[in-house]
C-alpha cells in the first residue's frame, strides 16, 4: 500500500507512515501549494491513498467525479500530529483492505467508507 499526504497533515503522519515501511509521497516535501486536482491526480497515478483533512477532495470526487485509488479524510476534534498518527494506526491495523477506492471519513468515534 502507498500514501500520498496532503500538505495540511501534519509532516509526522509522513514519518509516521515511512517509519512502518510505507512508500510515502509528501506533497509538502515534493510539490508545495500545488492545486488539489493535481494532488488528487498523482496520487490517482502513482495508485497511492490520499491523506488529508480537506473537505474539497470530497467535492472534487463527487460532485466532478474524478478517479481516485481512495481518500482517507480526517475529521478529527483535536487536529494535531499526535492524535492522526493513533487514529491512522488503528485504522491501518482494522481496514487497510478497505481502504482501495474507497472515501474514508475518519472521526474520533467513527470511521465511514463510501466508494
Amino acid at each position: 500500500m502507498k500514501f500520498l499526504v496532503d500538505e495540511s497533515v501534519e509532516y509526522s503522519v509522513v514519518n509516521f507512515l515511512r517509519n512502518l515501511g510505507y512508500d510515502t509521497y509528501s506533497i509538502a516535501e515534493q510539490s508545495p501549494s500545488i492545486d488539489d486536482k493535481y494532488v488528487l491526480s498523482i496520487a490517482y497515478d502513482e495508485e497511492r491513498i490520499l491523506i488529508t483533512n480537506d473537505k474539497d477532495f470530497g467535492e472534487l470526487i463527487y460532485r466532478l467525479k474524478l478517479p481516485h485509488r481512495g481518500v482517507i479524510l480526517f475529521r478529527l476534534w483535536k487536529e494535531n500530529g499526535d492524535s492522526k498518527t493513533k487514529r491512522l494506526k488503528q485504522l491501518i491495523d482494522k481496514f487497510s483492505s478497505k481502504f482501495p477506492n474507497r472515501f474514508v471519513v475518519v472521526t474520533e468515534n467513527k470511521v465511514r467508507f463510501r466508494r
